[in-house]
């Protein structure tokens, strides 16, 4: 090859094998290191063969090109839709999971208590005591922030002060919150409490929808509302295997408005976890089947208003008597309680195995098998059965364990139609049970929806909408003049300001700090 003066020679390209492929030239471009801004993984770059012929290389190149964003496109849509979609439907499902095997778990553990004392009562006076003390100590040292049934706290995140969210969502959910709301329950349920599940499962469901807000690039407000609402729908919709009260409790009580992003996310979330309950549990109604003709005479107008009343003043008692009780107490009683909370919780099992024993053990656990009893005429129950219940129910909330209130409440509701069936013997016995169910949960919750639907999805009491619609709005209403509704109540009390117990870390890091000040 001939050079001309002053030119530096260029070696020639070598030339390509047959078949071989080269990298094309690829120019700058916004994002890419020859662009100047910081170069991001962008996998093996199209190839060319240099044998082609020179109109088709445009064409490949464009062609490449298009590949190489169409899949970067859909990657970038695949993430969007797994967020959107696939992240809160593998929740749900994983909320009725939970909700399944703690529901199966708490049968154990109520089961094998009442197998320890059966003939041998005076056990309860140990048994109760011990484990009450050891939740009571588990919770305040390491699971602070899971006590009580865990819906105020759901409240109390979705409306507290914005400026205590991260404090809230850091003390009242997350894995430390599920595993100790899952072990302090079950030994509430071992030591014979009167405490309920749905409550946990509640929380539980908010936890773990909560937990998702990791994998979503901005984390604000607005996601973490939506994934409690959906979580605490779920959750529900799990314990009770009713989708429907799982959607408007969410709205009614929790949410307390209608937002149709928000609420599209929890009735997918609710439908989804009472699928997989139903496809591990079966398709069962919580309480059965409530056998009701579905004629009602105009006289059953009576035993209505009188189960409004009942049910509508001792559900009020009731929710005053839980957010008022701290009030109430004398001062050398609080005083004790603050510095001796172990050995008030251990008075008061003793209290509550007591009244377990006097009445034959028909206030230990939930109710749940009292009142399905009653509800199907298969077991009686004492006629004092409603105000027992009541006492113990007030007795373990007191004790500062996490156990939660709807089905003590349906249990509650059951002895009070025992009143009203007293008067009107002529009214259907499982009518009555509704009835009461459905009022005295309105009165204590103040979500008159949530409670006539909960009763009538339970069992299947369809014929008996409309009283049951009756009762429980005006129960609600009639606790409204006495009381706040129960959950708002106690979130904004005990919630709003969550100070964690001295006996937890981050109790006793204050009190170091402010020794040292």
């Amino acid at each position: 090859m001939n050079e001309e003066p002053g030119e530096t020679p260029v070696p020639a390209p070598a030339e390509p094998a047959q078949g071989e492929l080269l990298l094309p030239e690829v120019g700058g471009e916004p994002g890419s290191a020859a662009g100047g801004a910081a170069a991001e993984p962008r996998g093996p770059e199209p190839q060319i063969a240099l044998d082609a012929p020179p109109v088709f290389v445009p064409v490949r190149r464009f062609r490449d090109h298009f590949e190489y964003r169409a899949q970067r496109l859909l990657t970038s849509r695949g993430r969007r839709l797994f967020l959107q979609v696939g992240l809160p439907w593998f929740a749900a499902v994983l909320v009725g999971v939970v909700g399944y095997l703690y529901a199966r778990w708490i049968r154990d553990a109520y089961d094998l208590f009442r197998y320890l004392i059966q003939g041998r009562a005076w056990l309860a006076f140990i048994i109760t005591p011990t484990l009450t003390v050891l939740g009571v100590y588990g919770t305040r040292r390491w699971f602070y922030g899971a006590e009580g049934g865990g819906i105020s706290q759901v409240i109390a995140a979705i409306h507290g002060p914005r400026e205590n969210n991260d404090t809230v969502m850091k003390y009242f959910f997350g894995l430390r919150i599920i595993i100790g709301k899952i072990a302090m329950s079950l030994l509430g349920f071992l030591g014979g409490l009167s405490i309920g599940p749905e409550g946990p499962t509640v929380h539980l469901g908010a936890a773990i929808m909560a937990e998702t807000r990791h994998f979503y690039p901005q984390r604000t407000r607005a996601l973490e509302r939506r994934l409690l609402l959906a979580g605490a729908a779920a959750g529900l919709s799990a314990a009770f295997n009713t989708p429907l009260a799982g959607v408007i409790f969410a709205i009614e009580e929790l949410a307390r408005d209608f937002e149709t992003r928000t609420n599209g996310t929890m009735i997918t979330a609710a439908v989804f976890a009472g699928l997989t309950t139903v496809a591990l549990a079966g398709n069962y109604m919580y309480f059965g089947q409530l056998n009701v003709t579905s004629h009602v005479s105009v006289a059953f107008v009576f035993p209505v208003i009188v189960a409004t009343v009942l049910c509508g003043l001792l559900g009020a008692a009731f929710s005053y008597a839980l957010v008022h009780w701290r009030r109430w107490l004398p001062a050398r009683v609080s005083d004790f309680r603050a510095r001796k909370p172990l050995w008030w919780a251990f008075l008061l099992a003793m209290i509550i195995a007591t009244v377990g024993v006097a009445t034959r053990g028909q206030t230990w656990g939930s109710g749940y098998d009292q009142a399905r009893a009653l509800l199907h005429g298969t077991a009686p129950l004492s006629m004092a059965f409603g105000m027992t219940k009541w006492v113990a129910m007030v007795l373990t909330n007191m004790v500062g364990i996490p156990g939660g209130l709807f089905s003590p409440t349906l249990a509650i509701g059951a002895g009070i139609a025992q009143w009203v069936h007293a008067m009107f013997s002529w009214t259907s016995m499982a009518a009555v049970i509704a009835l009461c169910m459905a009022g005295y949960l309105a009165a204590v919750t103040q979500s008159p929806l949530t409670s006539f639907v909960i009763v009538m999805e339970m069992t299947n009491g369809t014929a008996m909408v409309i009283p049951l619609m009756a009762v429980a709005l005006a129960s609600a209403r009639l606790s409204g003049l006495f009381t706040p509704p129960l959950y708002h109540a106690l979130a904004e009390d005990r919630y709003y300001h969550y100070e964690p117990p001295p006996e937890s870390a981050p109790g006793r890091a204050k009190a170091h700090n402010a020794a040292a000040a």
